[in-house]
């Protein structure tokens, strides 16, 4: 006779072993590997939060010191792999499996336990991929969410950084899962609640309030004028001719000067109101000046920024704030945001191959994807139109065809060198031969060349959309890849005859002199600048304090 009720009797299990150790809901911060035991089994998958920013700490250091004989080979199905202790659970044979999306901080340790057999890889997804399969064939039977704050009746305030958190609990509590929480503390009312308490199994009130990594600031004291110039570029080549309102930003500090450069150099190009003003994006602190400047209208975030809480409660007409004054932010909605309603993504890279395939995976590090696969993708599925993704439809093809379609611009913004001596222009991707080395299914590509529309660099913008042929494709990369081996080898006279079609442009082509390049033009040229500019609501980190 067939048995239905198998996962929930196996929920009521795991609840009673695990009530020995709880007050109602509430569990003793000395009890949390006690309880982690007694409600995991071997060989479950487990989210463990893992975002790229909040960190659910206590638990992931309660969990690694679990006994490998109770815990082991334990599924990890999670967005980041942040802390050391995420790493540690695969060395101590508590965990075996890995899916996972991001793993900047461990991103060298990650190929290390790779190459020792610590890690068996399922997959690196970018974020709505794995979410979407935490509701698929990668449900999670244990989930260890990170909050600031919860009652005894188990419910959840998150405050700014909701980020993963309600998908991963309802994939989670909808399938019989357990979910376990890690909060700053217990109160007797909450500001708002995220996440209801019917969804949260056990509550746990850490020694010490959660980390969260800084992951979006950068001090534009650190912005170099090579960086200037090609946000020069993409500000007038690309921004102003398809008239970009709603776009993405990756992470990085050609991003970050393309925002200090929006009240200065673009205001001189009477761009205002024109570009930039609605955004899928974390609070960047450098994005400050441009708000404060009047430039903005809207931002959607997938997380928060640390620092940035009294800025967006005062700003609530540019950020989603909930009814007590914080900031709401939502990973798989801002992702679904930048997929659909977004015309424009522009993200840094380490390696870019002839094709226009870009990578971060370089022989030593797997940095991960994030969302940038997603929000660097051209969604078909799209049905509204919009001026700049009709136009970049209509480069894409000869003709007038009867059924057009149009395109996001997906822009990747890199350096000729990624430091001195190392080329982000090369011939082959490490990425291929990370993939034959660990015998994966797939080598590692970030954006895949033919969703890539444009690439600058310092030396200028190749625009892949009226590249005809592969050979034309090929010359116009290594038209702007500088100094470097493929940059070196290229078709002079090729190269020549796209800059007539306006394939490759350089900064001349553009009106851009390379001499006006300079610092002096950002909008702030330090942390401290940003926090005057925000009224002194911007809060820095300590470490990006040097006053």
């Amino acid at each position: 006779m067939t048995d239905w009720q198998s996962e929930q009797r196996s929920r009521h299990a795991r609840l009673k072993a695990g009530s020995k150790f709880a007050k109602g809901k509430m569990v003793a911060p000395g009890d949390a590997t006690a309880l982690l035991e007694a409600v995991t089994r071997p060989g479950d998958r487990i989210c463990l939060e893992g975002d790229n920013q909040k960190q659910a700490d206590f638990l992931a250091a309660c969990l690694a010191n679990a006994d490998p004989k109770v815990l082991h080979d334990l599924h990890v199905v999670q967005s980041g792999i942040v802390l050391p202790e995420h790493i540690d659970l695969f060395e101590k044979g508590i965990a075996k499996k890995l899916d996972y999306s991001y793993s900047g901080p461990q991103s060298y340790a990650v190929p290390r336990a790779l190459s020792s057999g610590a890690i068996e890889l399922g997959a690196i997804h970018t974020y709505i991929e794995l979410f979407a399969r935490y509701f698929v064939d990668l449900t999670p039977h244990v989930a260890l969410t990170v909050a600031r704050s919860a009652d005894l009746q188990g419910n959840l305030y998150m405050g700014p950084n909701t980020e993963d958190s309600p998908t991963v609990i309802e994939a989670t509590a909808f399938k019989q899962g357990i979910v376990i929480a890690q909060v700053n503390e217990v109160v007797d009312k909450l500001p708002r609640v995220d996440i209801p308490g019917d969804r949260v199994d056990f509550v746990i009130a850490a020694p010490k309030p959660f980390y969260v990594e800084p992951l979006f600031t950068r001090d534009p004291a650190s912005i170099t004028e090579t960086q200037i110039l090609a946000a020069m570029m993409a500000i007038k080549g690309i921004y102003a001719e398809y008239g970009i309102k709603r776009l993405n930003h990756g992470i990085g500090f050609n991003t970050a000067a393309i925002e200090l450069l929006l009240p200065t150099y673009a205001d001189k190009l009477g761009l205002k109101g024109k570009i930039a003003t609605h955004w899928a994006l974390n609070p960047h602190p450098t994005l400050i000046p441009a708000i404060e400047s009047g430039w903005v209208e809207q931002i959607h975030s997938f997380g928060s920024e640390v620092g940035m809480d009294a800025y967006m409660r005062a700003r609530s007409d540019i950020y989603f704030t909930g009814r007590d004054g914080s900031m709401g932010s939502n990973r798989m909605y801002c992702q679904v945001a930048g997929l659909y309603a977004t015309d424009l993504f522009i993200g840094s890279t380490l390696q870019i191959d002839l094709s226009g395939n870009s990578s971060t995976v370089t022989q030593d590090r797997i940095a991960g994807f994030g969302g940038a696969p997603n929000m660097g993708s051209d969604a078909h599925g799209r049905r509204h139109g919009s001026e700049p993704w009709l136009k970049a439809g209509r480069e894409a093809v000869d003709g007038n065809p009867k059924v057009m379609r149009g395109r996001k611009l997906v822009v990747q913004l890199l350096e000729s060198f990624s430091d001195q001596t190392v080329p982000a222009f090369v011939e082959k991707l490490d990425a291929i031969d990370l993939a034959d080395k660990f015998k994966l299914d797939l080598a590692p590509v970030m954006i895949y060349g033919d969703d890539v529309t444009h690439i600058v660099s310092e030396e200028g913008i190749a625009n892949l959309l009226l590249c005809r042929t592969a050979e034309e494709r090929e010359q116009a990369i290594r038209g702007i890849a500088g100094f470097t081996d493929v940059g070196r080898a290229r078709d002079r006279k090729m190269v020549e005859k796209l800059r007539e079609r306006k394939i490759v442009r350089w900064p001349e082509d553009l009106g851009i002199n390379p001499l006006d390049a300079q610092r002096s033009m950002l909008a702030a040229r330090s942390v401290e600048d940003l926090m005057h500019w925000s009224g002194n609501l911007y809060d820095p980190p300590n470490k990006f304090r040097q006053w």
